[in-house]
């Protein structure tokens, strides 16, 4: 299988999706379009599309007109039944590509936040792993309105839109199931990051997120891995290669 990865800024990858999907035989290629905005990549030989979070809103095509270039493949990725995943920004592009608009959520999440499931979302084949509530890595500020057709799956006291599912083979999450601890680190110690967290003035403390990560990333990758094996299963039958040993 191969996969066809949209991506928007260096620091914001794959994380814990890359080893699954290595480990499930995918070809990964990554359109990086942070450095090349003018791509226009074929979605031709390609069985599924993810498409990452990035720091830039997604309505902002006057800076980033890429933005524009994306929500087009989004809408052939569908056109063609593709499973198509998309993570903060990436949900945001998806949800635009489904007619839906995106807005600032009226406040930002960064951090840990609690997640609870919609009873769809409880029933969903991706999301039933979760507990009625789980904390779950955040870092946005903008957010979709629920598509038309789309079902509901997931909510936050201050974000009620945190997950759709789009037909059986379409997904949009607001929050992060990819990151690791050494992610989370990098993103905090990011320029961009650095300067969005000063200009909240102490709304939010880095220290607090770095203290919290340890006791609730264990759950997350966890969870990461539930998930997303589900999500891999939109493919079809899928042998996981059994871990090579060490020499």
């Amino acid at each position: 299988m191969k996969l066809l990865v949209f991506q928007h800024v260096a620091f914001e990858i794959l994380g814990t999706l890359n080893p699954l999907f290595k480990s499930y035989g995918f070809r990964i290629r990554y359109v990086n379009f942070g450095r090349y905005p003018d791509a226009e990549p074929s979605l031709d030989g390609y069985h599924g599309l993810v498409v990452l979070g990035g720091p830039m809103s997604s309505t902002d095509e006057d800076r980033y007109p890429h933005l524009n270039t994306e929500v087009r493949l989004i809408e052939h990725a569908l056109e063609r039944d593709m499973p198509i995943l998309g993570i903060c920004l990436g949900s945001q592009l998806i949800a635009r590509a489904l007619g839906a608009s995106v807005a600032p959520n009226p406040e930002k999440e960064i951090g840990w936040y609690d997640v609870s499931l919609t009873e769809d979302g409880a029933r969903d084949p991706m999301l039933c792993h979760f507990r009625a509530t789980e904390p779950v890595f955040q870092w946005h500020g903008d957010r979709f309105e629920m598509p038309d057709g789309a079902v509901h799956l997931a909510r936050s006291p201050s974000c009620d839109n945190q997950a759709f599912r789009y037909g059986d083979r379409v997904y949009g999450l607001q929050f992060h199931l990819e990151v690791d601890q050494a992610l989370i680190d990098r993103w905090l110690s990011v320029p961009i990051h650095v300067e969005e967290l000063a200009e909240l003035e102490g709304k939010i403390d880095p220290d607090q997120i770095r203290s919290q990560t340890p006791q609730l990333i264990r759950r997350s990758e966890e969870l990461s891995d539930a998930t997303f094996e589900e999500f891999i299963r939109l493919f079809g039958p899928l042998q996981r290669r059994a871990p090579q040993p060490h020499r």
